[in-house]
């Protein structure tokens, strides 16, 4: 099979080129759709999201825009002032370490604003560790939205409504194995950890969180093999 670089990561052309084609369908119906990418830690979600973003940048009034969840991580202070604070910041990341209440009715906004208003999207500064509230601007013409994240499945921590505000749900499928290679790959280049302290690391959080996002793949509408 061909096969199609995005980054340092090699997807199905198949896939990315289907991806394509089901967005560009999209961009063509009277109304807005919403697209959720689910996927777990490592396996590509940002890197594809980007890609495709891309891609229909270039295209002459593309009304195309894809967004992350990250910018619903609960705040540092919000997470001091959890009763288990220490436990908190430990597993930063897991379901209930961000606000699905605030996510669930931003995206049933987002949903019910079609030609009627922009909306504002929170994004994450890496930098500083926290949300940065109303970043990111949906303009009201915009009709295809995907929406990037580990838990628009989960059904558990205030993330049940998710799942039915998006109109299709893709699955990035990749063996949890490679992930969370990438995610020690990561580690090491960003803190200089070895791979050893890595993986210290991604077993206390994102193994966990992986190996919980894996369960949801069943409920997708669309397995993207990678």
């Amino acid at each position: 099979m061909a096969l199609h670089m995005i980054n340092d990561s090699y997807a199905s052309s198949t896939d990315i080129q289907n991806a394509l084609d089901k967005i560009q369908a999209y961009m063509n119906k009277p109304s807005r759709t919403l697209i959720g990418l689910t996927g777990g830690p490592g396996s590509g979600k940002s890197t594809l999201a980007e890609y495709l973003l891309d891609h229909f940048a270039k295209q002459q009034n593309s009304q195309v825009t894809c967004l992350s969840m990250d910018g619903f991580h609960l705040s540092k202070a919000q997470l001091s002032a959890q009763p288990n604070a220490e436990e908190a910041f430990a597993r930063r990341g897991a379901p209930w370490t961000f606000d699905s209440t605030a996510f669930v009715e931003r995206v049933n906004k987002i949903k019910q604003s079609y030609q009627q208003e922009d909306i504002l999207w929170p994004s994450f500064d890496h930098t500083l560790g926290d949300p940065v509230e109303d970043d990111v601007s949906i303009k009201k013409e915009t009709n295809v939205i995907l929406i990037e994240g580990l838990y628009l499945l989960h059904q558990q921590d205030g993330w049940q409504e998710s799942k039915a505000l998006f109109d299709e749900h893709w699955f990035l499928d990749i063996p949890i194995e490679v992930a969370i290679e990438r995610l020690a790959k990561r580690h090491m280049k960003a803190w200089g950890f070895s791979h050893g302290q890595a993986m210290d690391r991604i077993n206390q959080s994102d193994g966990l969180n992986a190996e919980l996002v894996a369960t949801y793949k069943d409920q997708a509408n669309w397995l993207l093999r990678v």
